[in-house]
């Protein structure tokens, strides 16, 4: 068959690509292998926060007195969890093949690859099928990343994936890194019971955030529990016996940590095998596609977008670039995407977002800085709903007012970040968003105090 517009990959790039490719009047078809949806709502985003909710009801009844609610004998049922998460991720994944029919995009079921110029293979239980199209959108994402010393076998030592659908709860794991994916199944695991140390390569846990937002997390953490072992590595795992002997380098020496599971939770790795780049010579450089600024490889008529491109592999970016990708090719013109604008969220609780330079960045820099901070300590609302931990932070250029980074610890902040994203959009100034009335008692009030404070006007510190 004949298309304007393939899309190799139906994550939260490919199938948004698609779907802005058909309102643009493209024909267009979107070659899969497994779930549409991609890994993002069947094995990623999606599954993970209905686990992590599942958690966060648990610890809410075993805390149910501090409310004034009595729960006597609260259990958690390990399976009925891991079926509900699969549950939400199938209704999500069947979403999408409704608006695939909504947008008469025509899905192929099958390992997709470049064949020649302007044609796809599409590969379907070894039945092969050659389709054209005038545009190639190549958006096949990641795989969790496997370490050195460290394989993963699926059932002992496992990825994000495994971890999803564990056949029975551990009672003990070891998480290897400390980025979203180790912070939110240590979170979740915790909660619900089982032993978790957290094994972190760098200095200090979730590295990219601002320094404060990690020593929080980590009092947090370790307060409820989680043990967490900073400037340290996992050499090798020995799985020969019932469970795992973990041996783990530090500073100050070596050790042994035994545990039913170990998770490798310690980055992605891009599925660019199998893709046919090298039949059109299309350039990479370690592990991601060169493109420019929309998306276009050095071949002619191929495009890449999400995880196997530069920047920030996240579901919101990739559909970022599919919308721009597909925007230039209809003959628009899009901007180019901001990646120093990008939020990051890590949904553990209390939940971790932020957007921008940190303190650290603004100064390595040379910003003169203004820095305000707000804890939720003193929210009403924190303190009505029982969420004190965590404040929002926020940097300035002093000299001209520019937003250059906001940071959050809290409930629900990674709904609220959104406002400091579109703010620094609008090259909004600190005095705007003080004179933007927040409304009274929520936790948003939050950013528009921290920014008061940066401006010695903060009326609740």
């Amino acid at each position: 068959m004949k298309f304007d517009i393939i899309v190799i990959g139906s994550g939260p790039g490919g199938y948004v690509a698609a779907i802005r490719a058909s309102q643009l009047g493209k024909t267009v078809a979107i070659v899969e292998k497994a779930e549409l949806g991609g890994i993002c709502l069947n094995w990623g985003c999606i599954p993970t926060k209905a686990l992590l909710k599942s958690a966060q009801v648990f610890e809410y009844l075993k805390h149910s007195n501090d409310y004034g609610i009595s729960v006597a004998d609260a259990k958690a049922d390990f399976d009925a969890i891991v079926k509900r998460s699969r549950g939400v991720a199938n209704g999500m994944s069947k979403g999408i093949e409704f608006l695939m029919k909504k947008n008469k995009i025509t899905v192929l079921k099958g390992l997709g690859k470049l064949a020649a110029a302007k044609k796809v293979e599409v590969d379907t239980d070894g039945k092969k099928e050659i389709h054209e199209a005038d545009h190639i959108i190549l958006a096949t994402g990641a795989r969790s990343r496997e370490l050195p010393g460290v394989k993963q076998d699926g059932k002992k030592v496992i990825g994000y994936r495994e971890a999803m659908v564990l056949p029975e709860q551990p009672k003990s794991m070891v998480i290897i890194g400390s980025g979203a994916i180790g912070m939110e199944f240590a979170y979740f695991y915790n909660a619900l019971g089982t032993k978790v140390t957290i094994v972190e390569f760098l200095p200090r846990i979730l590295p990219i955030e601002d320094e404060e937002v990690s020593k929080t997390m980590e009092k947090l953490y370790k307060k409820n529990g989680v043990e967490i072992l900073v400037d340290s590595a996992v050499e090798n795992v020995d799985t020969s016996g019932k469970g795992c002997k973990v041996n783990i380098k530090g500073k100050s020496g070596n050790s042994v940590i035994e545990c039913d599971i170990v998770l490798s939770a310690a980055g992605v790795v891009t599925n660019l095998e199998n893709l046919g780049l090298e039949t059109l010579g299309v350039k990479t450089d370690k592990g991601k596609v060169l493109v420019d600024d929309f998306y276009k490889t050095n071949v002619p008529g191929v495009y890449a977008i999400g995880d196997i491109v530069h920047g920030p592999a996240l579901a919101h970016v990739a559909s970022a670039e599919g919308i721009i990708c597909v925007e230039a090719i209809a003959g628009m013109h899009p901007h180019p995407l901001n990646y120093g604008n990008i939020p990051g969220c890590t949904y553990c609780h209390p939940e971790v977002a932020s957007v921008g330079l940190t303190e650290t960045q603004a100064k390595e820099k040379g910003y003169e800085i203004k820095v305000g901070k707000f804890p939720f300590s003193a929210s009403g609302k924190a303190s009505a709903g029982g969420h004190k931990d965590g404040f929002v932070k926020v940097i300035f250029d002093a000299k001209y007012g520019e937003w250059l980074g906001c940071h959050m610890v809290g409930e629900g902040v990674t709904d609220m970040i959104a406002e400091a994203v579109v703010a620094r959009n609008l090259e909004t100034t600190g005095h705007e968003i003080i004179k933007s009335v927040h409304p009274h008692p929520t936790m948003s009030e939050a950013i528009m105090e921290a920014v008061a404070q940066a401006y010695n006007e903060c009326i609740h510190l």
